[in-house]
């Protein structure tokens, strides 16, 4: 990222109570400014985590999603209002994100991620959130993350259920490592709670990252439990023979 970048004085307001948190500050703030993070799907988890990446001052977000808004998406994806019904998500959300923070850059694109475009997506991007519900689009997603170099946060959903963890191509297991060929379920039920908890903890990670602080979920799964209240840790080992990620 850039170096040097000024903060204006609505931004030192706006940011004012974690500009206070001592391990961020108007330094770590100007980092965030710097940053541009890529989206991946506006749905449940997209529509949460790209509020709160807004919300917290990243400076460039781009928002890939090729659907349009249903009714039946409003019960968990929030970033879209009934007035959208119809709409192509990632522009609803890109209309949204612009009202609520002026100061940042919010790029929404109406495309599939593909093989023939996943690279160009990601030019320039410091960190991606995974929002997907497509099995291949994510190995897809995790592939081309891999090969850049670029970090990536895994968040899934299902039921009253999530994960999350963090993905860092050289250092850590990716996607590939984690489901080894097993494919896991497709659509599923989802209750608003789920994608609510697991957006947000995606960001949290987003903002470790490139603030370079705390304790990442390196090669551990955060699992939450809604019906139990309970939240799990799994190790998630490193495959040697990944196809994907064994020679990074």
């Amino acid at each position: 990222m850039k170096s040097h970048v000024m903060l204006s004085d609505r931004e030192l307001k706006r940011y004012d109570r974690q500009i206070k948190i001592s391990n961020v500050g108007e330094e770590g703030q100007k980092k965030l400014k710097l940053a541009k993070v890529l989206v991946a799907g506006a749905g449940g988890l997209g529509s949460v985590a790209s509020i709160y990446l807004a919300a917290a001052g990243i400076g460039h977000i781009v928002i890939v999603d090729k659907d349009k808004v249903d009714i039946t998406n409003l019960n968990r994806q929030v970033v879209h209002w009934e007035e959208d019904i119809g709409k192509f998500k990632a522009l609803s959300a890109a209309e949204k994100l612009r009202k609520l923070n002026s100061d940042v850059e919010i790029e929404g694109i109406v495309e599939e991620i593909r093989e023939d475009n996943v690279d160009e997506l990601l030019n320039g991007v410091n960190v991606v959130v995974d929002a997907l519900d497509n099995y291949e689009t994510r190995l897809l997603l995790n592939r081309a993350v891999v090969n850049k170099g670029i970090a990536m946060v895994h968040g899934a959903v299902h039921g009253f259920e999530g994960q999350v963890m963090t993905i860092i191509p050289g250092k850590t297991a990716c996607l590939n490592c984690l489901y080894r060929g097993v494919k896991p379920r497709g659509f599923v039920p989802t209750i608003g709670i789920a994608p609510a908890v697991i957006g947000a903890l995606e960001v949290t990670e987003v903002i470790k990252y490139l603030l370079g602080i705390g304790e990442l979920l390196l090669n551990r799964m955060l699992i939450f439990d809604g019906e139990q209240m309970r939240f799990y840790e799994v190790q998630v080992q490193k495959d040697p023979m990944c196809p994907t990620c064994s020679r990074k």
